[in-house]
């Protein structure tokens, strides 16, 4: 019981970070210093996976509220193998987005390391995935996910790899890439860096998904 109503409460602030988070950047409300990169006001925003995907992680909290109150108040004993299927993909995205920004995006940024983490951006690109995480691993852990389902963990960024790929090609002029559709630089060098970027965000995106899926698994047996 006390995991169900851990799992409620942190999933209560996960949905309400996402809510300020979308708030704040749809509007360009501002409480830190002016954001630098990847922050775009208005709809403009949701072509960014870490949109995106926080969006989702935000909606599959909602649910996951839904059901943790009917097993709190006796009304089900059990949240069904989809839903935490799903919770899996919501949070291979969030983690994703955290991950890629830390070891790649930060670094790399010519305005500072902090400069991604400003505003709404402190929120998508750390906050939530990092709740999200120990959620997901710590109270809501299950053995009803099978192996076989790490797989279904990459579908977000396999869909988004298409998007960006064909935005891309789409915006080549006179054999050069049109810099402001590349918006996470992933292609400076060529489009044939493409060839390279496209398998090893698939790729690390599955090893999220498997290790979610094992440490997962690995706390429902320890308890």
């Amino acid at each position: 019981m006390r995991k169900i109503k851990l799992s409620f409460a942190f999933n209560i602030i996960i949905m309400v970070l996402v809510a300020l988070g979308m708030i704040f950047m749809l509007t360009g409300i501002k409480f830190m210093k002016d954001d630098l990169v990847l922050s775009v006001n208005g709809i403009e925003a949701f072509k960014y996976y870490t949109v995106e995907s926080n969006v989702l992680m935000g909606i599959m909290s909602f649910i996951f509220c839904i059901f943790d109150i009917k097993l709190l108040k006796g009304k089900r004993d059990y949240i069904p193998n989809k839903i935490y299927i799903l919770k899996l993909i919501s949070t291979v995205g969030v983690v994703l987005t955290m991950l890629t920004t830390v070891i790649f995006l930060a670094p790399t940024c010519s305005f500072g390391f902090f400069a991604m983490f400003q505003n709404s951006n402190l929120f998508f690109h750390l906050i939530v995935p990092l709740l999200s995480l120990i959620t997901f691993v710590f109270f809501e852990n299950t053995d009803k996910i099978r192996f076989r389902y790490t797989f279904i963990g990459v579908i977000t960024m396999v869909l988004y790899s298409i998007y960006y790929t064909v935005n891309i090609i789409a915006h080549i002029e006179n054999g050069n890439i049109v810099s402001s559709y590349d918006w996470y630089g992933f292609v400076k060098g060529g489009i044939n860096n493409m060839i390279c970027v496209v398998p090893i965000m698939l790729g690390s995106t599955y090893l999220i998904s498997y290790l979610l899926w094992y440490f997962n698994r690995a706390m429902a047996k320890k308890n």
